[in-house]
């Protein structure tokens, strides 16, 4: 079995450093992409610097990321500004394992080299360098995350969660988790900043039916149906109020036993959902001891470029439970087609 060692180094320490990065921008400047969405400086920059710091281990690895630097080229003084917070945010320790980047323009070199189509292919990237952008902007939930991806299946997976609480039943006010996989050697949680052999494992938290679970769901309603969903919940006879947060921190949630169960369910028959929002927290969940798949039951399938469009909607839970959830989702589903 290969051990991915080198890559799970390279992808915790640049999520860190992309992690500090978004800690130090005290100001969201938003602007419009062309789908509308909220992006910031952080986006940007978070997307730059772990580009750079894959570039210069692994230089023939392409990558799939959310951003490209258009908006940077015709905006000069949001392009300083993300500048300036890559250069503070790289007076790390890790330059010697990941370098730093040089130039301004070898920022948004960096930043559009997140543009590959995906697909078949031996070795790529799967980045989402500020998921939970709306979470980001109201103080709330986000994650920074990666992932790699060999012969269409994830291997390695990491996500930064800097609002998520070390130990949420100790001290809540105690943020910032780096949560981390590989395929095989199990799902590890540590405090942003500690040393990596500090890693604690984790697991989903063991339950003996779906009565006794609690829902984990995207605040946004626009992300998932909150109805539908209240509804699966009422046949499988949960009463325990359902935890929204925005971002993969609810794989991360549920991983290390926050939470028992996460749906994203189709609001659009054509929505596709983009590779690197599930990368890798399917493959946390996985490792911590629970699974993923679509509505139907099926694995997600990561070979068919920027989406899994061969994919409707997201069920992660334990596994002695999920056949439970699947056969009530399906019903849910069906009546109100």
């Amino acid at each position: 079995m290969i051990s991915y060692a080198k890559e799970l180094l390279v992808a915790q320490l640049a999520v860190e450093r992309a992690c500090r990065l978004t800690k130090l921008v005290s100001d969201s400047h938003s602007v419009s992409k062309s789908d509308h969405s909220p992006v910031t400086v952080a986006d940007f920059g978070a997307q730059a610097v772990i580009i750079a710091a894959l570039q210069k281990v692994f230089p023939q690895d392409p990558v799939v990321g959310e951003e490209d630097s258009a908006i940077l080229r015709v905006n000069k003084t949001l392009s300083e500004t993300v500048w300036t917070l890559v250069q503070n945010a790289s007076a790390d320790k890790f330059s010697s394992e990941i370098g730093v980047i040089e130039s301004e323009s070898n920022m948004l070199e960096y930043i559009d080299k997140g543009q590959f189509a995906g697909g078949k292919v031996r070795r790529m990237w799967a980045l989402d360098p500020v998921d939970g952008t709306k979470g980001f902007l109201r103080g709330g939930q986000f994650a920074v995350c990666l992932a790699l991806i060999v012969d269409s299946n994830v291997v390695v997976g990491v996500i930064g969660c800097p609002n998520l609480a070390i130990d949420p039943s100790i001290d809540s006010d105690n943020k910032g988790v780096v949560f981390s996989a590989v395929k095989g050697n199990g799902a590890f949680a540590r405090p942003i900043g500690a040393p990596l052999n500090e890693g604690q494992k984790i697991f989903m938290r063991s339950i003996n039916g779906a009565t006794n679970a609690t829902f984990c769901e995207s605040v946004e309603a626009g992300h998932s149906s909150h109805s539908q969903q209240a509804e699966i919940a009422r046949r499988l006879g949960i009463t325990k109020e359902s935890v929204r947060m925005d971002s993969q921190a609810k794989y991360a949630s549920i991983a290390r036993g926050d939470g028992d169960i996460y749906l994203r369910l189709p609001v659009s028959a054509t929505y596709e959902e983009k590779i690197w929002d599930h990368a890798s927290g399917n493959l946390l969940v996985q490792e911590a001891g629970g699974i993923v798949t679509d509505m139907y039951g099926n694995e997600l399938d990561f070979s068919q470029g920027r989406t899994l469009k061969e994919n409707k909607g997201i069920v992660a839970a334990a596994k002695n439970v999920q056949p439970e959830i699947l056969k009530v989702v399906q019903q849910v589903l069906s009546e109100s087609i």
